[in-house]
């Protein structure tokens, strides 16, 4: 009896590419510049990317492209995420209760956490110029820098699964 055996040495994923963008501006005026100026349309998903924390649920905006001319699909996800905790402490006295507030940043990518935005790219055929597609989006006023990042270096490439 002949017995065959599998051997899974590594991981199957689906390549893309990392731009990461810097702006101090809100997620959805990024996405509404990107379709201005990259003639793109980008929308939003009803429903955020969820990553579990110790006792709090973090929620990162997430807008999609799907591009059928270049066969390339495009997320646009938020790396930040702000959590505001208040609470009122009472020393016991009438007037003595203290109200404060525990400011606490999340990040998707916790290695990038100068970067604001991420773009990320699936494209089976290499349609999409990215030279072209980075310099677009540098030259958008209100976006500081954008430049693509090596998916290697990665660590919780976990993060960046949206389906």
């Amino acid at each position: 009896m002949v017995t065959h055996k599998l051997i899974y040495d590594e991981e199957m994923e689906e390549p893309f590419t990392l731009v990461a963008i810097h702006s101090s501006e809100e997620e959805y005026k990024v996405a509404y510049l990107m379709n201005q100026h990259l003639n793109t349309r980008f929308k939003r998903r009803r429903i955020d990317i969820d990553l579990p924390s110790k006792s709090l649920m973090i929620t990162f905006p997430i807008f999609d492209f799907l591009d059928e001319l270049n066969y390339a699909q495009f997320h646009l996800v938020s790396n930040k995420c702000r959590t505001v905790e208040a609470s009122l402490q009472s020393s016991g006295g009438l007037f003595s209760e203290i109200d404060s507030e525990k400011v606490t940043n999340h990040f998707l990518l916790p290695e990038f956490k100068k970067v604001d935005f991420f773009l990320k790219i699936y494209s089976d055929f290499e349609n999409v110029s990215l030279q072209s597609l980075v310099s677009q989006i540098n030259n958008i006023a209100q976006i500081v820098s954008a430049y693509v990042v090596e998916t290697e270096t990665i660590k919780s490439k976990n993060n960046l699964i949206f389906d």
